[in-house]
């Protein structure tokens, strides 16, 4: 089994890269690799409860998210210092988060086999 790492940096309204990544993400974990997703930048956003991208015209994907448990995708991190420059804290997620700094989002990436930045 080897450390994956998708890496989210852009906005959940901005393309389809969050989608692409939920989808990197559970094709990993279906085959047993040891996944982690980090969300930085606006990518926080997505995480963020009570999403209606419908009026906007977009599917709702995020509520998709939700699942990531079920798949035993269980390390999410977010960048900690996204968090606070979108107003956002871990207890307004869809999912619980580890909230990483720079220096333990380093560690993290470090730590990986294979890096996905979607």
């Amino acid at each position: 089994m080897i450390n994956v790492l998708v890496l989210s940096q852009h906005s959940p309204f901005d393309d389809l890269h969050i989608r692409d990544a939920l989808d990197m993400t559970l094709i990993f974990a279906a085959v047993e690799q040891n996944i982690s997703w980090l969300f930085s930048g606006p990518a926080v956003l997505a995480l963020k409860k009570q999403q209606q991208p419908e009026q906007i015209g977009l599917k709702n994907y995020f509520k998709t998210i939700k699942t990531l448990e079920i798949y035993d995708v269980e390390n999410i991190y977010v960048c900690e210092k996204s968090l606070l420059e979108y107003g956002l804290d871990k207890h307004n997620l869809v999912v619980e988060v580890k909230a990483l700094n720079y220096q333990q989002q380093s560690q993290l990436i470090a730590q990986q086999q294979q890096i996905v930045n979607l």
